[in-house]
């Protein structure tokens, strides 16, 4: 037993030394630099509330321009349920329209934004709903359901996404926002989180190893896929519709905003490359362990041919994730009967096509390149473990 404890440790150490690293970075890039304002944003003070009753309701169902939602107006009683003001009992009028519609009664909960005068007097607005109960049940009966499911393996795979999050968020988002090359931090970024994923996923295993290089490989050709297909063109970074916020509000941090397209195409194909690679490379050592003498050509033709099943669905899931992403532009595009080849020189529908497009390619060039790894590294004769 003890042996064991040790042997997970061991296994455990290069995960946990990865992990330690990656905190170091992350609170050297989000460290403020001097001289360093707080935003507007970052100042806006928000809190949970519940409604204590409804003073007055002056809204009605519009059914010729809201679908029958409610418009109009409510004089709300509410309690502010943490922050400074905990406790505190206020009146807010909720102004809902179709858009902005946050309809409540007497016991719903509510998110608040409380605004301080120069004065000192503060007051709330209504701000939308109080989601954080309904989505943390939801994430975790996701959670609850792969580890039961999944077994370690769902465990792992929890880990790995955890991990693949915050280094998006505490690792790559601010060193673009600082500067940093765009396209090298990417990769890297991605090249760990797949690595970090796959080990926690199936352990240090030859086809773990094959996995790791074929999703890296993958990602890089999605990438130049998109750099070459950007520069012939042109289309960049600025044609994102949130250019022009990012320049605003980025710019004088050092954002480059022109290499933002491809770091999109290399995350956004992340997730559907490690599905094919790790999922070729479980086939190919499976049919190596059932016929420990087939050649390298005979696994590297079987894993070609499972890839084949894959590419296909692979591809689609990635294209239609992205058409779902754009549903409502399409739908505009309906709506407004825009010309065919106006359409697709617009900026967004071309920005789209790249993007999914490109993930594509990259996922099917996975194939052949970890079929080919899995082929050379397996007949080598290599144990499970490495």
């Amino acid at each position: 037993m003890k042996n064991k404890i040790v042997h997970i440790g061991i296994r455990a150490l290069p995960i946990l030394v990865l992990v330690l690293i990656l905190v170091g970075i992350s609170v050297k890039v989000n460290r403020p630099g001097e001289g360093a304002v707080a935003t507007d944003a970052s100042r806006m003070v928000y809190a949970p509330a519940k409604v204590t009753a409804v003073i007055k309701d002056n809204a009605a169902k519009d059914y010729d321009n809201a679908e029958g939602r409610r418009v109009g107006d409510q004089e709300l009683e509410i309690r502010i349920l943490s922050g400074n003001h905990k406790d505190e009992i206020m009146q807010v009028t909720n102004y809902m329209s179709a858009l902005f519609n946050v309809d409540v009664d007497q016991g719903d909960r509510i998110i608040v934004r409380i605004m301080t005068d120069e004065n000192g007097s503060y007051y709330a607005s209504v701000f939308n709903y109080d989601r954080g109960i309904v989505l943390g049940g939801f994430l975790l009966v996701f959670f609850i359901l792969l580890a039961a499911l999944g077994g370690k393996k769902g465990v792992g795979a929890l880990a790995g996404l955890l991990l693949t999050l915050a280094g998006i968020w505490f690792i790559l988002i601010p060193c673009l926002i600082r500067g940093i090359p765009a396209i090298p931090v990417t990769i890297a970024v991605s090249a760990v989180a797949a690595a970090a994923g796959l080990i926690l996923l199936n352990g240090y295993t030859v086809k773990t190893l094959c996995a790791i290089c074929g999703c890296v490989g993958g990602v890089l050709v999605a990438g130049i896929t998109a750099t070459v297909v950007g520069t012939l063109s042109p289309m960049n970074g600025f044609n994102m519709s949130e250019a022009e916020n990012l320049i605003l509000y980025g710019a004088d941090q050092g954002l480059k905003v022109s290499g933002l397209l491809v770091c999109g195409v290399l995350i956004s194909a992340l997730g559907a490359v490690m599905d094919v690679a790790l999922g070729i490379a479980s086939s190919v050592w499976e049919i190596k362990e059932q016929n420990p003498a087939a050649s390298a050509l005979s696994l590297f033709r079987s894993g070609m041919q499972i890839g084949k099943d894959a590419m296909g669905t692979m591809a689609n899931t990635l294209i239609l994730a992205f058409t779902g992403s754009s549903l409502n532009i399409l739908i505009l595009v309906q709506t407004y009967n825009i010309p065919f080849l106006q359409l697709i020189n617009t900026d967004y529908i071309a920005l789209e096509v790249v993007q999914s497009v490109a993930g594509s390619v990259g996922i099917l060039l996975t194939v052949p390149l970890v079929a080919f790894i899995s082929a050379r590294l397996m007949v080598r004769g290599g144990k499970q473990r490495v």
